[in-house]
């Protein structure tokens, strides 16, 4: 083909990559982040959690630690996680109190006495809508609960429009190493019909300061099919995130889960389809994207990362806990899990606040997993990083997944999904960026038709 009638990159971003069933975005979560799926977890469980939290500390398991910061200047019209848009300082600030008395009562178990987080994450929500002395004083707190001298990474959610160069200073020195930007768009007007409170200038400026202060990593978020999003723009936001130069970027397909804003004006309708990007769109605008960023020196390490320097920039958070690491997750809503006893806090803040202040954990639903469970849960997470070793889990679970899950990989080898050599399983480009509806087909059986919210 010659130069002159190659596609234009408007035309191949207008191109499907893969035809698949499924092609319209519909409401449901599809994107994978736990197993069991939580449809499993329930009150009846939560004593799982107490005979845990009762036993002698593991000598060999990693710790991680998050916090649940659910404040937020405006709710995103595709957001379903547990945030508000109303609390005052005050309110705010007895949150903050009962977050560090749950971890308080975490810190006197037998199970966690004494032990140091390998990783701490705040997420939210937006934990940069907290001051500066608010956030001095739940990381101090928080440190003489669970010291941070051993800690290997604090990775720090942000919305642009909430930082300053004093908050940006602040956070570094309280030990923040990966910051986390909830970028999302660089087009104002994508911005606001999708609901974020930040605009592009807000997003430049939080860059420009984070660079300047030498965080360990600075990780910006993109959204691949938002709302009224074009070839045009999509091209634009990736090519001003490359010439932002960050050190990782992270890229999300849109989905619309239940509990969202366009999920509700979408049932007042009467609409089934949703007003996004059907999926072969969204997969041939990632599938560009990690092209443009590998053609610019940066390396493709997850189903949804890219990385300027593989070796140098690593995500603890998310490698420790697909490798089994145990999670104290505080906070309403929070997710969390101890010896492989899966748990959720209250999902409300009324009930949550009632639970802390009456001395309890304030736990709402949990599940106990099973060897079986556990093998299968790292083995799909894993498989999101790309590539995967048998050995590995034949070693740790006395498991192989090549004999255990013969068709299933044979089915996806014969769809050019993934491929195996001696080992290692691999997972290809077009598997990758499908690789959350791949996923289900290694559930057991009882879990293969749940809802997975």
């Amino acid at each position: 083909m010659s130069s002159s009638s190659k596609p234009s990159v408007i035309e191949q971003l207008k191109v499907p990559l893969i035809a698949s069933s499924g092609e319209d975005t519909e409401v449901g979560n599809y994107f994978v982040a736990n197993y069991p799926p939580f449809s499993f977890w329930s009150p009846d469980h939560k004593d799982a959690v107490h005979d845990v939290l009762n036993s002698p500390r593991p000598v060999d398991t990693n710790l991680g630690v998050y916090f649940h910061i659910p404040f937020c200047r405006k709710r995103c019209h595709f957001c379903y996680f547990r945030v508000y848009t109303d609390k005052n300082a005050n309110e705010i600030n007895a949150y903050l109190d009962a977050g560090i008395r749950e971890f308080e009562r975490y810190a006197q178990t037998s199970y966690l006495a004494g032990r140091k987080p390998q990783f701490v994450y705040f997420g939210g929500g937006t934990p940069s809508y907290l001051s500066i002395n608010q956030l001095k004083d739940l990381t101090d707190r928080m440190k003489d609960l669970f010291p941070w001298d051993e800690t290997e990474e604090v990775a720090f959610e942000c919305e642009p429009g909430t930082l300053t160069e004093k908050k940006l200073e602040a956070l570094r020195e309280i030990g923040v190493t990966r910051l986390s930007l909830g970028i999302e768009n660089f087009d104002d007007h994508i911005l606001e019909v999708n609901g974020r409170a930040h605009r592009s200038k807000e997003a430049f400026r939080a860059l420009k300061f984070a660079k300047s202060l030498g965080f360990d990593q600075v990780n910006i978020d993109l959204i691949a099919g938002m709302m009224d999003e074009t070839p045009e723009n999509w091209q634009r936001t990736v090519e001003t995130a490359i010439e932002q130069d960050p050190d990782c970027v992270t890229i999300y397909q849109m989905e619309i889960p239940y509990n969202t804003t366009i999920f509700k004006e979408m049932q007042e309708s009467g609409r089934v389809t949703a007003p996004v990007a059907d999926w072969p769109t969204k997969r041939a605008w990632v599938d560009w994207a990690f092209n443009q960023f590998e053609n610019n020196g940066y390396t493709v390490s997850s189903a949804y990362t890219v990385v300027k320097d593989p070796e140098k920039m690593k995500f603890v958070y998310r490698d420790s806990l697909w490798e089994g690491a145990d999670l104290l997750s505080a906070g309403v809503a929070s997710f969390g899990h101890f010896g492989g006893v899966h748990y959720q806090n209250q999902a409300d803040v009324g009930p949550y606040m009632t639970q802390v202040d009456n001395g309890e954990l304030p736990i709402f639903r949990a599940y106990p997993t099973s060897p079986d469970e556990r093998f299968v849960r790292e083995f799909i997470l894993q498989l999101k990083l790309g590539k995967t070793r048998a050995s590995y889990f034949q070693e740790k679970y006395g498991v192989n997944p090549l004999e255990r899950f013969p068709k299933e990989l044979k089915k996806l080898e014969d769809q050019n999904y993934f491929s195996v050599h001696g080992d290692e399983i691999r997972v290809s480009r077009a598997g990758m960026l499908e690789i959350d509806r791949l996923l289900h087909g290694f559930f057991l059986e009882e879990h293969r038709d749940a809802r997975y919210t």
